[in-house]
């Protein structure tokens, strides 16, 4: 099993357990249903970079939304491009 030869070389501690649940992966899986309907029509990325920086900004918008952001309000738009701003370095 692929966790216990992690194990064995160490590369993960001995004490970490897998724990296999169908409803921690679906839970997983509904959160980003609304990021594959965006991005499906984007598969034509020209480089790694470009779809990096795209999917982040999609990750970080879909958290603003879910208001999963300490101190940022849901309908402060302000704070949300400020937000947007400092977490990408982005100079206006």
């Amino acid at each position: 099993m692929v966790i216990d030869a992690l194990k064995a070389d160490e590369t993960i501690e001995k004490e970490t357990e897998l724990r296999q649940s169908k409803y921690l992966n679906n839970v997983i899986e509904q959160d980003h249903r609304h990021i594959k309907g965006i991005v499906k029509p984007m598969v034509g990325f020209k480089t790694f970079n470009s779809a990096r920086r795209t999917l982040s900004g999609i990750e970080a918008m879909n958290m603003i939304r879910k208001g999963q952001v300490k101190g940022i309000d849901q309908v402060d738009i302000v704070s949300q491009v400020r937000f947007i701003e400092a977490l990408f370095g982005i100079t206006t």
